[in-house]
């Protein structure tokens, strides 16, 4: 009987390439934006359970929940009873995402000190997904991110349809950054660029990159956030490290998509990424096998396999 690819030492690491950074922090999104996809509401003490677990795999960005209203997003209805209940470990963080000056009221009553808000490149994709137009979504979260501020939080920008949109095609990155640099310029310490529906290639993301590095904008601003529709979000990922890129979004087990665009599929399984992470020598402070059990059990609590390609690997 063959031992198992764990048991014999595998991924092999080898010493790191010049041209990638030293440590990369991923950022987990699996609590928030893989469980806003699911169809039936996840209980409170099940999402518990899954962010202790996330917290003792060595993971210290755990995107817990969203302030989004519970119209848009009943799953995470839960959100101020999920926040009052989590025992927070020492050195993790727990962001929630804040969509609108509501949203900041009930973070700010629940004492959070990390939130995300976000924005779309495109024109159709603001109208559907936020309800206004391109130029309107900055009127709206541009004072909610200098309240946040002015209360000690620090906030994350997210970037939607950064390389192609279902309704108006692939993306110029010229306007990818126009957007940024309103996200940055309003006060958003880091902005995570979105493959909202997978459609990336990593040409793409060099040309991406590039551009806003000629715009001013460094790789230290930069995080990426892809799924894995088209199976390019590793690849996808791999050419952002190699450009310097230093923070990774990821979902545990692979979760998520995006309930307001259909043809998104799962996130970058986090797994996978370790995995690759490894393998590449980049140090990452995840803990790989911690990580499949944690999600290895949440695909249990939902009934149906994991779709990360290391998580059915070595969970059998």
């Amino acid at each position: 009987m063959n031992m198992g690819a764990r048991e014999v030492g595998l991924p092999e690491r080898l010493p790191r390439s010049g041209d990638l950074p030293a440590e990369v922090t991923i950022w987990e999104v699996g609590p928030r934006d893989g469980l806003q996809n699911e169809a039936a509401t996840v209980p409170v003490d099940v999402k518990l359970e899954f962010l202790d677990r996330l917290a003792r795999g060595g993971l210290t960005m755990l995107e817990a929940t969203s302030f989004v209203h519970p119209k848009w997003v009943p799953q995470l209805a839960d959100a101020e009873e999920l926040l009052a209940r989590l025992e927070r470990r020492p050195g993790v963080r727990y962001p929630v995402l804040v969509p609108n000056a509501r949203g900041l009221d009930r973070a700010v009553d629940a004492g959070i000190a990390d939130i995300a808000v976000f924005a779309s490149a495109t024109e159709a994709f603001a109208r559907r997904n936020l309800n206004s137009t391109y130029d309107e979504q900055f009127s709206m979260f541009e004072p909610v991110v200098t309240r946040a501020r002015d209360e000690g939080m620090a906030v994350r920008g997210y970037l939607s349809m950064c390389f192609g949109d279902p309704w108006e095609g692939a993306v110029d990155p010229a306007r990818v950054v126009a957007a940024g640099k309103r996200l940055l310029d309003a006060g958003c310490w880091q902005l995570s660029l979105g493959d909202t529906i997978g459609v990336a290639t990593p040409g793409q993301v060099d040309r991406l990159v590039d551009a806003f590095a000629a715009a001013g904008v460094g790789v230290d601003a930069l995080a990426v956030h892809f799924h894995d529709t088209y199976g390019q979000a590793l690849s996808n990922t791999l050419a952002a490290l190699r450009r310097g890129v230093a923070t990774v979004d990821a979902s545990a087990g692979g979760l998520g998509g995006c309930p307001y665009a259909e043809s998104a599929t799962g996130n970058l399984a986090t797994e996978d990424l370790v995995w690759m992470l490894d393998g590449l020598g980049v140090q990452h402070g995840a803990e790989l096998d911690a990580l499949v059990a944690a999600s290895t059990w949440m695909a249990e609590q939902l009934g149906r396999p994991s779709p990360s390609r290391v998580v059915k690997a070595l969970a059998g």
